[in-house]
């Protein structure tokens, strides 16, 4: 039976890879994004390729009279969101905490922290009164070991380490699970953002590295998705085989 499947973030990287894992398994696709013209062509796609319903809505999640405008007015057919992915969040800048850019900070914190808030406060109560769903939050491994230069990005993913912690607590007399995944080096938009579209600086983090890919993380993604209705995957960190965790990776030097 096909599930309703919310994605944010989903016109590049893990969110776009994820839509099209759902889509293989003719799940219905609520895809949200900032990117228009992106979020419209994946759309069409995804419902030519595999045949399924797909709803394109444009907001930025860091504006809660829009997450709450768009979500809170579902048509009728798309209001049971079986499962959620919080996967908008986004990398910017690298600095330390006495130099870093301000208008950097908010960015993250209201993106990867109040965007993944609001649109859980307009997912979640559905959930509640049905009494099932799925709520995935995408973190990082910064969000389990902080480094130098990435303070306020970092915290921003142990914010959300800790969220879905009490999420889980939160919702567990409603039957809703709540699972939190943290990769390591993945290479999509990450480092192009984090670098502001410097191309070869983001290239630069992944040499010698064999990464993630975008394919690999929603892979697992599905595959928590799918274990029995007792089974609830609580927390769960995702490296390549050369990265044990934020600070030890093996590099080739050929």
């Amino acid at each position: 039976m096909s599930k309703t499947v919310l994605i944010t973030g989903a016109t590049s990287g893990i969110g776009e890879a994820t839509a099209v894992r759902f889509a293989k398994a003719s799940d219905r696709l609520i895809l949200t994004g900032r990117r228009k013209e992106r979020l419209e062509v994946l759309s069409a796609h995804l419902a030519g390729q595999y045949g399924v319903e797909v709803l394109p809505l444009c907001f930025d999640v860091r504006v809660r009279s829009e997450v709450m405008s768009h979500l809170g007015s579902l048509p009728d057919d798309w209001k049971k969101i079986d499962i959620l992915v919080n996967n908008a969040g986004l990398a910017v800048g690298l600095g330390h905490i006495y130099e870093g850019d301000t208008d950097d900070w908010d960015r993250m914190i209201d993106t990867n922290v109040k965007g993944l808030l609001y649109v859980t406060r307009a997912v979640s109560p559905g959930m509640v009164e049905r009494g099932s769903g799925h709520i995935i939050n995408i973190s990082s491994i910064a969000g389990k070991d902080v480094y130098e230069n990435g303070s306020v990005y970092c915290a921003s993913k142990y914010a959300v380490d800790a969220l879905s912690k009490a999420m889980r607590i939160d919702l567990l007399k409603h039957g809703i699970k709540v699972t939190n995944i943290a990769p390591g080096m993945a290479e999509t938009e990450f480092s192009l953002v984090r670098f502001k579209g410097d191309r070869v600086k983001a290239a630069s983090v992944y040499t010698g590295i064999e990464p993630l890919k975008s394919e690999d993380i929603a892979e697992v993604i599905f595959y928590c998705t799918t274990l029995p209705d007792h089974v609830c995957i609580n927390d769960l960190v995702i490296t390549p085989k050369a990265q044990a965790n934020a600070f030890y990776s093996h590099r080739k030097t050929t």
